[in-house]
């Protein structure tokens, strides 16, 4: 189980937001790649870095800073916002993302995701962020009729690297992983699941951890990082302890 900790960008700036609602942002560092670095340093093996100004735009907005959180330490990134064609994506490739998150335009031109899956095997991850099970887009600012496991099952044989699954109703909120939803979503589909929106904790840890969610590749947390609800050193003793014990 791998814990993503997660870097929300907001004109340059690491921010938590409520439900996706821009309008709640919460500055928590003003240097996303000091906020790296001290990831790195924590001992976390992955970033999880969302362009939230890029996710409405429909194109990158935080490309400075992006670029200086993959200066900033060895860790692979998955960066999700605003990457909507081709080019974006194999740009931000090249530039050492070593996964690019769909979201939007998997709604909008799977075909795209497809193609991209099979021209860059492994670094391509399906972004499904919901809201009561229909999936959302444009950065959360619409929501359509498609369930969220409909869209999954889509991918199924697309290659796509992984799904991060969002309850969107949660996000920011620290009431906890929607666990349930993210293991129906998993067993709907031999895609790779990531947990997303709500984690509060290390209860939210634990459960990660117990034989059911086994099948999960991991989860992301964010607000409870930042405001100290979630103690790195405590998290990854947890996780790593379950490792050994598997």
């Amino acid at each position: 189980m791998i814990l993503f900790p997660a870097i929300d960008l907001k004109e340059g700036r690491c921010v938590r937001l409520v439900r996706g609602e821009m309008a709640s942002a919460t500055v928590f560092n003003d240097d996303p790649a000091a906020q790296a670095r001290a990831f790195a340093d924590a001992g976390f093996s992955w970033l999880h870095v969302v362009d939230l100004d890029g996710a409405f735009a429909g194109e990158s907005r935080n490309g400075a800073a992006v670029e200086g959180i993959l200066a900033a330490t060895g860790l692979p990134v998955q960066l999700g916002g605003g990457i909507r064609d081709m080019a974006a994506i194999e740009g931000w490739l090249k530039r050492g993302v070593r996964r690019v998150i769909l979201g939007t335009i998997a709604v909008r031109d799977p075909e795209l995701v497809r193609r991209a899956a099979k021209a860059f095997p492994g670094r391509v991850v399906v972004g499904i962020d919901a809201k009561g099970g229909k999936v959302a887009v444009e950065g959360w600012a619409e929501t359509s009729e498609m369930a969220a496991v409909d869209l999954a099952r889509a991918f199924e044989d697309a290659g796509v690297a992984a799904i991060v699954y969002t309850d969107i109703d949660r996000d920011g909120l620290l009431k906890g992983l929607n666990l349930a939803a993210t293991l129906e979503l998993a067993r709907a589909v031999s895609i790779p699941v990531i947990a997303s929106g709500g984690l509060a904790g290390l209860d939210d840890v634990r459960q990660l951890l117990a034989p059911e969610a086994a099948i999960l590749e991991g989860a992301i947390a964010g607000r409870a990082l930042y405001d100290g609800r979630l103690v790195p050193s405590e998290a990854l003793a947890l996780v790593r302890a379950a490792r050994a014990a598997a």
